[in-house]
């Protein structure tokens, strides 16, 4: 038998990440691993609601977790894109809607066909996406549950209520075997070459392990505190260091997407659940007096609030290395991103996933480790510099003192490969993305559209079109989505129905 062969898995934390991961490992290998979360008090949870990115319908159904079942146990509702306000222009709004837009021909992508037509507002261009023309009427369903329908499906994520999702997904894992310890870690054990060795709790119960997990949280326990490992710090490009969160009322009407709204020194997010409005505001402390954010946030709910606003403080950037030893950090023991385009349950999800497809069998190998950290890395940067980019474009009216945020935020210098992009669409429409890239050709588009970038010139490939052929292929695109939009039933009715 192989001596390093990994076997006994510990999870250092639980919340959503901790059990995202023992749920996610059990349903995999089943038996060939022995899998124990440590849960802890005193490493706590942070979020009061989640807004999610479509990829986890493809992580739950992997589970084999039932979407109707889903919705009722978490108290969820859809989401099909987040809306900005005030991002471009002082109380102007653009979406992010999830899904495709319009339709491509060829090689030739719709937008280029759009930018020839010569729009006279760009906010035409969301005339042709599915996802923004339910949301802003509030209907939601399966396209393929609407007869006579030729469209192909709708894209959608979800809001819902994260400690229902962790207790669910506990339930969910100690079914399949994973092993729950309630108890404060007291102290870390570390073999002569670094490696973890095992964990004591405060009782004295030790655990040892071939393989540890650190989903504690910015606690990070295992992966900085016993490891070491260093963080990069991206706070000179994203400079918002502090959050509050609180529920409050139920609001009507239930809508399908979340609402990001820019403040002086901030930006405040809505996420609409069934039995509650999870809400928040995200700000920059160089900028904004924590009683300021605080009062700011509270008056501006859209019902009762159900609790006191919680404080949390956090540094932007990214673990150095995300698997070091034989210590892999899961969450935001790894990193953090401002909530922004709802993407820090997404990097939880791709870690898991990461993992698996590199889970040392018969040992660590360097190899794969050094390869899942370049990975991560990369996926962390990319999805860094598109939330630089909501900063970096926006126009919002400000004062002529360099300590107002936003005209901080469009002065300042970004990074090369963001840059690339922006002077790439600007010039001619064109969006370069990486082969595995998070967000879409779409998602970049309408961010940069939205915010008043506007492309100075679209591919020739559109003119193998002539104008009255282009004016009846976009008329029929509006035509197609409004009916579809038309036979839905509300968002609210559709959840009632499940």
């Amino acid at each position: 038998m192989n001596k390093n062969k990994i076997k006994d898995i510990v999870i250092v934390g639980g919340g959503t990440s901790g059990w995202m991961t023992a749920a996610m490992l059990i349903k995999l290998f089943k038996a060939q691993l022995n899998i124990t979360l440590i849960e802890s008090e005193s490493i706590g949870t942070i979020g009061v609601g989640e807004a999610t990115i479509p990829p986890l319908q493809i992580f739950n159904s992997v589970l084999g977790i039932n979407e109707a079942d889903f919705i009722k146990q978490t108290q969820a509702s859809f989401k099909l894109g987040i809306q900005f306000e005030n991002w471009g222009k002082d109380k102007d709004s653009y979406m992010h809607a999830f899904g495709n837009i319009g339709k491509d021909i060829g090689y030739t992508q719709f937008h280029h066909y759009w930018l020839k037509s010569s729009p006279q507002n760009a906010h035409s261009f969301w005339d042709y996406s599915l996802n923004y023309q339910a949301a802003t009427e509030n209907k939601f369903a399966p396209i393929d549950t609407i007869k006579g329908s030729p469209l192909a499906g709708i894209t959608h994520a979800y809001h819902f209520d994260a400690s229902l999702y962790a207790q669910m997904l506990r339930q969910y894992s100690e079914n399949l075997s994973v092993k729950r310890l309630e108890g404060f870690i007291s102290s870390v054990q570390l073999k002569q070459e670094g490696d973890i060795q095992s964990v004591t709790l405060k009782d004295g119960q030790v655990i040892n392990g071939d393989l540890f997990i650190d989903c504690s949280g910015f606690a990070a326990l295992l992966i900085a505190k016993q490891l070491n490992v260093g963080y990069e710090n991206w706070q000179h490009w994203l400079p918002c260091d502090s959050a509050y969160a609180v529920p409050c009322e139920r609001s009507e009407p239930l809508v399908p997407y979340t609402r990001s709204i820019a403040h002086k020194a901030g930006w405040q997010w809505r996420i609409p659940l069934q039995h509650r409005t999870g809400n928040g505001l995200v700000y920059s402390s160089q900028h904004i007096t924590d009683d300021e954010a605080k009062s700011l946030l509270l008056n501006n709910l859209d019902g009762k609030p159900l609790a006191e606003p919680k404080k949390i403080s956090f540094t932007t950037g990214r673990r150095e290395k995300q698997w070091h030893k034989n210590c892999v950090a899961i969450g935001l023991s790894s990193g953090f991103l401002e909530p922004l385009e709802s993407t820090s349950l997404h990097l939880v999800q791709s870690a898991i996933i990461r993992l698996t497809k590199f889970f040392p069998h018969q040992g660590i190998q360097q190899s794969s480790v050094d390869e899942f950290n370049r990975q991560s890395k990369l996926e962390f940067e990319q999805i860094r510099d598109f939330i630089i980019l909501h900063y970096h474009v926006n126009q919002r009216s400000s004062s002529s003192n360099k300590t107002d945020l936003w005209q901080q935020c469009r002065d300042m210098p970004i990074p090369t490969s963001l840059q690339q992009k922006i002077d790439c669409f600007r010039t001619t429409g064109t969006v370069t993305r990486y082969q595995d890239e998070l967000f879409t050709e779409a998602a970049w588009i309408q961010v940069l559209l939205g915010q008043g970038v506007t492309p100075k010139d679209y591919n020739p490939l559109a003119n193998n079109i002539n104008q009255s052929d282009l004016t009846e292929f976009l008329s029929n695109v509006k035509q197609i989505i409004s009916g579809a939009v038309t036979n839905m039933p509300t968002h609210n009715d559709y959840i009632q129905r499940l």
